[in-house]
């Protein structure tokens, strides 16, 4: 699906508190960017932001960064965080014309004192923490690419595995969703080539009441579970 632009976005991001512009200056010292010591969890691809900002708020002692590679999407979330979509976004929306990121100029307040976003491409993580220093991983509703020539793309493949093996420290997790049935056996079938071990399992995370238990729900997992579709789910961990 091709990305529509959204004018203004760049200067949107370059002026939240939210967004880490060089984030790769905070390698080893993302500690210093929360003021604390608590335990790092990131998503990669985090869409319009619904899932980590609603982790963020519910977990106080933990802090999150999310990653999302187009400057498009990422707006959405920091619009969010700014307390919603301004009236004449979305009547430019309804009329046909492009929206523009927000024209407001008053200080913006830092509401989720633990969040941070990051324009960023998922490749690129190991130049941005020091081993170890990411706690889990969330991969929710991940671009498919089902041309088997783009399987090198795919965030459950081997290589992205090798990439997370990098920043992950050594009893961390990576949690990943998706509606998506070929996908997620593609992404079963990756972990025992890239020394990964699977914690839990599940088809049908929904059915699954102890597995429900504090389940936050991303926007295409509403979506998708509202017209049927079962949602697999697996967390996962390394063998050495």
């Amino acid at each position: 699906m091709r990305l529509r632009n959204i004018p203004g976005s760049e200067e949107a991001l370059l002026q939240s508190k939210y967004v880490i512009d060089e984030p790769k200056e905070h390698k080893g010292n993302w500690q210093k960017v929360f003021g604390n010591d608590h335990p790092i969890c990131i998503e990669i691809g985090m869409g319009k932001g619904r899932f980590i900002i609603e982790m963020a708020n519910t977990n106080p002692d933990i802090n999150y960064i999310g990653i999302e590679m187009y400057s498009s999407v990422l707006v959405r979330a920091v619009q969010k965080l700014n307390g919603g979509r301004h009236v004449w976004e979305e009547a430019a929306e309804q009329a046909g014309e492009p929206m523009e990121a927000s024209k407001s100029t008053e200080p913006e307040e830092l509401a989720v004192s633990n969040l941070r976003l990051l324009r960023l491409d998922a490749r690129e993580l190991a130049q941005v923490f020091a081993p170890g220093e990411v706690d889990r991983i969330y991969l929710n509703f991940s671009d498919p690419w089902p041309k088997d020539r783009h399987a090198k793309r795919r965030l459950e493949s081997r290589e992205f595995l090798a990439i997370y093996d990098c920043v992950l420290a050594p009893d961390g997790r990576i949690e990943f969703k998706t509606d998506n049935r070929a996908l997620f056996d593609f992404a079963l079938e990756q972990l025992p080539i890239a020394n990964w071990k699977s914690e839990v399992i599940t088809y049908d995370l929904h059915a699954d009441k102890k597995l429900m238990e504090g389940n936050v729900m991303t926007e295409y997992e509403e979506k998708f579970s509202a017209i049927g579709n079962p949602i697999c789910k697996y967390i996962i961990y390394r063998t050495r």
